[in-house]
């Protein structure tokens, strides 16, 4: 059997929406969809605040009645999808890792219950996308509607393979075309300690970014004859680059590098595409 996508959930309407995106991703891949909620014991562990009789009994049927309205959700118009389902202790950003080991996809919303109206993405979100074992789907809004393409943002660096080889796979899933976006606002150095040029021709670098976009992703064009692609090059900042594809797209995936950047936080640019895209976002972590 595939390996599973996990979906989390807590009952809040962006956990929902992201199950039932799970579940049609998970159709696609024919995986079978794991549904998990985090649930917290009774906090106090002093005896002047024991845990009240009725605490576990009332927190299990509440667990159970969100686990019920997921897989409910997730089951809409997939009567043969495999759906499971558990309910696990703990702090939810840990439980939520944990349950990615061996999943090829991990999916939540982009806020839960506690999140602020202007708080875009919540501190689990920023957390999985940072530290989880496999990519993670954030979903800050299921999308417009099917317009039959992803984008994917393109560095041109050589460890950016596993976010390439993802979003081409992802284009072939969905018979969807594939919009390879690489941004720039200034020559990039080609070796340490380069100097950058006072004034450039811009022209000529627009091609210079043209060839490297174009050398990233030659290779996958034999390997996936069948995914339309478009390749976008444009002198913006990339996050701005990525945000107005989402406007357009049904999906956007980008990389984050793990190592130290895992434990910093994720890097502006994605930081600001997960605030801000008007689609779901993939995240692939690669090695720089």
């Amino acid at each position: 059997m595939a390996e599973p996508i996990v979906v989390g959930v807590d009952g809040s309407t962006p956990s929902l929406q992201a199950a039932g995106w799970a579940a049609r991703e998970a159709e696609l891949r024919g995986a079978p969809l794991h549904i998990v909620y985090v649930t917290l014991r009774w906090p106090y562990y002093v005896p002047l605040v024991p845990q009240p009789a009725r605490w576990a009994s009332e927190a299990e049927a509440a667990a159970r009645a969100v686990i019920d309205r997921a897989t409910v959700h997730a089951r809409a118009g997939r009567p043969r999808l495999t759906v499971s389902a558990e309910i696990v202790d703990g702090g939810a950003e840990e439980a939520l890792v944990a349950a990615a080991r061996g999943a090829q996809l991990l999916v939540v919303g982009s806020r839960g219950r506690g999140g602020f109206a202007k708080l875009l993405l919540g501190s689990v979100s920023r957390y999985l996308t940072a530290r989880a074992p496999c990519p993670v789907a954030v979903v800050r809004q299921p999308g417009a509607g099917d317009r039959g393409e992803i984008a994917v943002g393109v560095t041109g660096h050589p460890d950016q393979e596993p976010v390439l080889d993802f979003a081409f796979h992802e284009a072939a899933l969905r018979h969807a075309r594939l919009r390879a976006v690489h941004a720039w606002t200034h020559p990039v150095a080609t070796a340490p300690g380069d100097m950058q040029p006072l004034v450039y021709e811009v022209d000529g670098i627009q091609a210079e970014e043209a060839r490297l976009l174009a050398e990233s992703i030659a290779g996958r064009r034999e390997n996936f004859p069948d995914v339309t692609l478009t390749e976008r090059v444009v002198r913006e900042h990339p996050a701005k680059a990525l945000i107005d594809a989402s406007m357009e797209t049904d999906l956007v995936v980008i990389g984050a590098q793990t190592g130290m950047s895992a434990w910093l936080g994720l890097g502006a640019t994605a930081h600001a595409v997960l605030h801000h895209a008007c689609a779901p976002v993939i995240v692939v972590r690669h090695f720089p």
